[in-house]
């Protein structure tokens, strides 16, 4: 697979080759499992073949959407929490570089902003406060519309939208992505006339960023669509096709994965050096985090961004406790080269770079950090990607998603629900008063006034 190259040299000495086979045979039959949708969960596996299956029609309504909204917005709210937004945010912040926000909008392109990913009252007064004399609509995404978070911020940001422009002309602003027949915003939508995508029910939020949960905001933003479903495409047939678990990159990632956690590294630490991955990684720790975290098993998912963590938790990873293991994401191109200018006199002791490109100091970087880490105890994958655009993003995405539902049957969990979230929620709803749960805040109380 062109687009994507693990190296697993710094995994030498944590384990044997015949462990590793065996591990590899796992992951194959784990495989088979989830390409022939018989496993756990296999009622949400409509996101295996979505690059394949992305037609021409949703694109180019998606296209028509991204023209409409971007016409009359400078601004975008996309409201969601987790996968409703998560995926969308990697790919733009990825994909976008970080000075956007000071030059003027691009054709076809709005600035977005986020909500409903948490219930921060400054957060969304100063956003109602800013949007109150900006342009803006909203994406809001939610397959019910009743989830706390991202029901609160569009109940907000609804009521400005129609003090600025009225309930006639709200609807012209508002995008809602979410069931294709029932639940509370999709009652909403078809009262107010609001345009409308569907959240297939065998797709899962933490998987849906190649539906419109992902596509729409990420178009918005000015980014290639297309060519990120291609990436993700050219991925599907690696991992669906590709017998041999070693070939395999879904396959070989799960293995390894796996078999250093069997040997006690019980931390993935996902690394990056290029400070537009910060939210691939989010959106990672959220895909396997809540994919795997169950029954008392499980790979904790964390992630670091360097070389600035270096000067803080490189010191925990280089001489801490000996229980994690590093997945690095390189990126061997930058878009752009800067070459390091000699200076008189030397004051700052670096003119022995003078010459090379900042690319090459970074490159360096990573081999030396590599290899002080591994002689730290510390065993790494790396994921390497010839260039950060949309294609390669789109393949590395989905190659993860694929990892993530072979290595959930290797351990043998339920990779595709989620159990554990339901337990702060049930407890909240209880707090504040929501109409059933009367008998379950009664007895949250009593355990809170017990401690």
């Amino acid at each position: 697979m062109s687009l994507v190259k693990i190296d697993t040299r710094f995994t030498k000495g944590f384990f044997s080759e015949s462990e590793l086979q065996t591990e590899l045979q796992a992951a194959s039959k784990a495989r088979e499992t989830l390409r022939t949708k018989s496993g756990k969960g296999n009622d949400f596996l409509g996101w295996l073949d979505l690059p394949s299956k992305t037609d021409a029609e949703l694109l180019n309504k998606i296209k028509n959407t991204t023209e409409r909204l971007t016409k009359i917005s400078e601004f975008l709210v996309v409201v969601g929490i987790g996968g409703s937004y998560l995926g969308a945010k990697a790919v733009i912040e990825a994909g976008i570089s970080p000075f956007q926000g000071f030059k003027e909008n691009e054709k076809n392109s709005a600035k977005i902003l986020y909500a409903g990913h948490h219930i921060d009252s400054d957060y969304h007064s100063e956003l109602l406060s800013f949007l109150n004399t900006k342009e803006f609509s909203i994406i809001v995404i939610s397959k019910s519309g009743t989830t706390t978070e991202p029901a609160l911020a569009f109940r907000s940001l609804l009521t400005l939208l129609e003090k600025k422009y009225g309930k006639d002309k709200t609807k012209d602003r508002v995008v809602s992505v979410t069931d294709a027949n029932k639940g509370a915003l999709k009652k909403l939508s078809t009262e107010y006339g609001f345009e409308t995508y569907v959240i297939a029910d065998d797709v899962g939020g933490r998987f849906s960023v190649f539906t419109p949960v992902g596509l729409l905001p990420i178009a918005c933003a000015g980014l290639d669509i297309v060519s990120l479903i291609a990436g993700a495409k050219e991925m599907e047939t690696n991992v669906s096709e590709e017998s041999d678990p070693k070939k395999n990159l879904s396959c070989y990632y799960a293995s390894v994965r796996n078999l250093l956690y069997k040997k006690g590294k019980k931390t993935e630490i996902l690394v990056n050096y290029n400070p537009r991955l910060i939210f691939v990684t989010e959106w990672w720790k959220q895909l396997f985090g809540e994919s795997e975290g169950k029954e008392k098993k499980g790979i904790f998912p964390a992630g670091v961004n360097f070389t600035t963590d270096l000067h803080s938790l490189g010191q925990y990873i280089q001489d801490g406790e000996r229980n994690l293991f590093e997945t690095i994401l390189k990126v061997t191109r930058p878009k752009t080269e800067s070459i390091i200018q000699e200076f008189s006199g030397d004051p700052d002791g670096l003119n022995y770079l003078a010459g090379k490109s900042v690319s090459h100091v970074n490159s360096k970087a990573i081999e030396a950090t590599c290899l002080a880490h591994y002689e730290g105890g510390v065993p790494q994958i790396e994921i390497e990607i010839p260039e950060l655009n949309m294609k390669t993003l789109g393949a590395i995405l989905f190659m993860f998603e694929y990892a993530c539902g072979i290595s959930g049957y290797m351990l043998d969990v339920n990779p595709f629900d989620q159990p554990g979230v339901e337990d702060y929620k049930n407890n909240m709803f209880a707090l504040l008063g929501k109409k059933g749960y009367e008998k379950k805040k009664e007895e949250v109380e009593a355990k809170l006034n017990s401690l």
